[in-house]
């Protein structure tokens, strides 16, 4: 779960999550088991590849009803909404999925779910769909805030406090949301001209071109990271300098 030295590391996150199914197995110790399935939800979600990913939701439920478990429906079901999106639902549909996965997050004890956690979501499924990025004003971003401010503020028509907003826009924290994370800054950098983030954008997606942006969180997505990294090309061959 700390393998995140920089984007691009599913492949390397699923052979710790074969280890952990496999030892936990062997020895009986359920938690661990749960464990391990959900790091392979995560990292073969990342590699857009659903059918192995379903098959580790599936068990990593079985065990929790077993083990009385209840917290690990918060992922399975943020994983299967995740994937609703991910694998190619109309928007209205795709929205209303997290939605409805979002009512049961209230008390589950985790912040950087139960705040946040949906705005974002949403906010990446539409700058997948190429759609506006308008929030209420009262939104609360939790800990993302800084990452979607910039997007926010130009779909307000506000250009140059977005401008501003994403200058002071830090790198993401390397976790299972840095890709996605990523993908928006370099969203942003785009539709402002920003250059230099342009170019930070590109330089931390590289390694992660073939996963699926967000995925890897097995909650949410913005879509392929090649799409994110031809856009952002285009763009920068289109500018000066």
């Amino acid at each position: 779960m700390q393998t995140f030295q920089r984007a691009g590391l599913a492949p390397q996150r699923d052979a710790v999550g074969v280890e952990l199914v496999a030892l936990a197995a062997r020895h009986g110790l359920a938690t661990v088991e749960i464990l391990g399935h959900l790091i392979r939800v995560q990292a073969r979600s990342a590699l857009a590849d659903f059918t192995t990913a379903d098959a580790h939701a599936d068990a990593a439920d079985r065990l929790a009803a077993r083990h009385e478990s209840p917290l690990v429906g918060v992922f399975t079901g943020g994983y299967r909404a995740m994937r609703t999106a991910a694998t190619g639902a109309a928007y209205p549909d795709a929205e209303a999925t997290y939605r409805s996965w979002a009512t049961g997050l209230a008390g589950c004890g985790m912040p950087g779910v139960e705040r946040g956690l949906l705005p974002l979501a949403l906010l990446c499924l539409r700058v997948w769909h190429d759609r506006p990025a308008g929030f209420p004003a009262d939104t609360d971003w939790g800990p993302y805030a800084p990452w979607a401010r910039p997007l926010v503020l130009l779909s307000a028509g506000r250009r140059d406090e977005a401008a501003s907003a994403l200058r002071r826009t830090p790198a993401p924290p390397r976790d299972l949301l840095q890709e996605a994370l990523w993908c928006l800054t370099g969203r942003a950098a785009v539709a402002l001209g920003d250059r230099d983030a342009m170019l930070r954008a590109r330089d931390a997606l590289v390694p992660a071109a073939g996963e699926v942006a967000g995925a890897g969180s097995g909650l949410l997505t913005v879509g392929p990271v090649a799409a994110h990294l031809d856009r952002i090309t285009a763009a920068l061959l289109g500018s000066p300098g």
